[in-house]
């Protein structure tokens, strides 16, 4: 995966792993002060999926969630936990939780938030799709059968604007680009050159799902409920806006110019 994981983030994970006999799929959690949400959260993911295992990565939250986190390893050997040294974002978290599981031998890896948003009854579904031949399975809140629940108006439209604006720059026929709750192949990640990535906030969701789509991974969505955080605060701000912002017309800049010379080298504009 990553040729060069956070030489300070340390695990207090039972030893073990896929590679050792217990299971192929590991959930992966990043924590930024969800000491009220955390335990619920692994609870239902444990019940609801026997086949899984947890790992929570946690950017030292003030608020005492990766001692939370501890407990909760302490009493199940299914829980791992992964402590770095600071806040660093969404995507960093993702990475390092990545090249853990790729260390440990699993072979799936799912993201899923902490604060209760996503439903861990979908867990098996997501699986399914992978094991039905997708390399990325998308819980999706905009297809048929998905939905938002609870979310404030400004909250849904910000979402929706910024799939259909990303959708319209990239091409893309994924339906919900911005979507946090996805299941991936290890071997298919390792095809996304994801030592080059570098976006920190809820970009990072865009930014794989356009590096899925050009390695010509197989993605499939799977329609999920999504329901706004039981407790605490959003972590969506201003700052994690513009990322995505400039960087989805970035590449779509790029990718509008690229269409625009391969065409004119041929003679004519493709639709």
């Amino acid at each position: 995966m990553s040729p060069h994981p956070d030489p300070n983030a340390t695990g207090s994970e039972t030893p073990g792993g896929a590679g050792e006999g217990t299971t192929s799929a590991i959930v992966a959690i990043p924590t930024y002060n969800e000491r009220d949400n955390i335990d619920t959260t692994v609870e239902a993911a444990l019940t609801g999926c026997p086949n899984i295992d947890i790992l929570i990565v946690d950017d030292s939250s003030p608020d005492g969630t990766g001692d939370l986190a501890d407990a909760l390893a302490e009493a199940e050997t299914r829980v791992h936990v992964l402590h770095r040294p600071q806040k660093q974002g969404l995507g960093a978290a993702y990475l390092a939780a990545f090249d853990w599981a790729a260390a440990k031998g699993y072979r799936t890896v799912v993201e899923m938030d902490a604060d209760g948003s996503h439903d861990p009854a979908d867990l098996p579904r997501l699986l399914a799709a992978l094991d039905e031949g997708a390399d990325l399975a998308i819980g999706s809140r905009y297809i048929p059968g998905g939905s938002v629940r609870n979310w404030p108006l400004h909250r849904l439209i910000l979402s929706r604007g910024a799939g259909t604006y990303t959708r319209a720059l990239l091409g893309l026929g994924v339906q919900d680009v911005t979507a946090g709750y996805r299941a991936y192949r290890l071997d298919a990640l390792q095809k996304l050159q994801l030592d080059t990535v570098n976006s920190v906030g809820y970009c990072f969701q865009i930014d794989l799902t356009w590096r899925a789509v050009k390695a010509g991974l197989t993605i499939r969505e799977v329609p999920i409920v999504f329901t706004e955080r039981r407790a605490g605060a959003s972590k969506m701000n201003g700052a994690i806006t513009v990322e995505a912002l400039r960087n989805v017309t970035r590449w779509g800049i790029a990718h509008r110019t690229r269409q625009l010379r391969r065409a004119l080298g041929r003679g004519r504009i493709e639709a």
